[in-house]
């Protein structure tokens, strides 16, 4: 596959609610449908060092052909 034939991604995180404990306080639930609805896939989470999660990490193909 050629490079002008590669798909071209573009990237979304969300941060997932947090109460004063620093764990999460909400089920993000109605943010990941939507994002799911705007075509956005679940890839992975980036953590904080001893646990929880601070971004959950979305990708989709680019909308356009441009670099960004």
């Amino acid at each position: 596959m050629s490079e002008s034939e590669a798909t071209h991604w573009e990237y979304e995180t969300l941060r997932p609610p947090r109460g004063e404990t620093k764990k999460e306080a909400e089920d993000p639930k109605a943010e990941l449908n939507q994002l799911g609805a705007e075509g956005w896939e679940f890839m992975e989470t980036i953590d904080y060092e001893g646990g929880g999660t601070k971004y959950l990490v979305f990708k989709r193909p680019a909308q356009s052909s441009e670099s960004v």
